[in-house]
């Protein structure tokens, strides 16, 4: 499984240790992921993601699930997160 959130698409970052004597090291820096259930209001439903902290704060903020994918551009989301949008746009249409 790719450390990737699946809503804003932030990932792996590379970079240095830097000591005391300045020597460089080459490290990864890994977003914080976190396995959440996240409620859809539209379709009645939850569904299970792997987000990082800042993407849980950021879908609060937006109302929700539904408020989150309805602004969030499809290039950063996965797969998985388009499929709950398009379904989530569908059931709004038909209501």
């Amino acid at each position: 499984m790719s450390r990737r959130c699946e809503l804003t698409g932030k990932g792996v970052m590379v970079g240095n240790n830097v000591s005391h004597a300045n020597n460089k090291t080459k490290r990864r820096f890994l977003p914080n992921l976190n396995d959440v259930t996240l409620m859809s209001e539209t379709l009645g439903r939850g569904f299970k993601l792997r987000i990082s902290a800042a993407a849980l704060r950021t879908v609060d903020h937006r109302g929700g699930l539904d408020g989150f994918l309805a602004k969030a551009k499809d290039a950063e989301l996965s797969e998985k997160a388009l499929k709950i949008k398009k379904d989530i746009a569908k059931a709004q249409a038909a209501a």
